[in-house]
């Protein structure tokens, strides 16, 4: 038997076209984009609704699980005594208010998350995100300090920021669950958090290719 070694050349380092579905070194790309849509209509919706973006959203759930992941995140938030406003951006007509709130929540691969985010304003009328929480769930923690770990380095990538705030992580061990680990999921409700804090703060919506640009890094 003769074996037969096909040397394919040196790898394309190039740099990705900046398309749409250019994955580059981002993960959970798909999950992240549909959690971005959802969460972001969810809290549109809450809007219209005149409801608190959190009562909202456990009205709608029937996961219990994802739902003690969004109570966990905005207790650690303190969500109903912030001083930043959440989901009522028509006081943005004033001017620029202090900072805005905004929660996002989502499931993947059988973990669950959700974020917490306060953005600011700075006197050159640029966004910075300023706190973050985070909540997750993945069954049993078999190292919780490594979970944490993870949970934060996954979403100083997502911010794509030199210097991120803190990260606090609240950590639900289910020790009557299987483990399901960590991954890219930390990563899925932080874009969606942060526009819906940046709508409550200014009144705009931005869409997803818009956001990152609005945070001053």
């Amino acid at each position: 038997m003769t074996s037969t070694v096909v040397n394919p050349g040196p790898p394309d380092i190039s740099e990705p076209d900046g398309g749409p579905l250019t994955q580059g070194p981002y993960r959970a790309l798909p999950t992240t984009a549909d959690t971005f849509t959802r969460e972001c209509h969810v809290d549109e919706l809450a809007y219209l609704a005149g409801a608190d973006p959190v009562e909202f959203r456990l009205g709608l759930l029937d996961d219990a699980r994802l739902a003690a992941v969004t109570r966990a995140a905005a207790r650690r938030f303190g969500w109903w005594s912030a001083p930043c406003p959440a989901g009522r951006p028509a006081l943005w007509a004033k001017g620029w208010l202090r900072c805005g709130a905004g929660i996002a929540a989502g499931l993947e691969q059988g973990r669950r998350v959700a974020t917490c985010a306060q953005v600011r304003p700075d006197g050159a009328g640029q966004l910075g995100v300023t706190r973050i929480v985070t909540a997750y769930e993945c069954g049993a923690a078999a190292d919780r300090l490594a979970v944490i770990s993870q949970i934060r380095a996954g979403t100083v990538m997502a911010l794509d920021a030199a210097d991120p705030p803190e990260v606090e992580v609240v950590l639900l061990d289910r020790p009557d669950l299987p483990s399901a680990g960590v991954g890219e999921t930390p990563l899925i409700a932080l874009a969606p958090a942060i526009a819906n804090a940046i709508f409550a703060v200014t009144g705009w919506r931005p869409p997803p290719e818009g956001a990152r640009c609005l945070l001053s890094q």
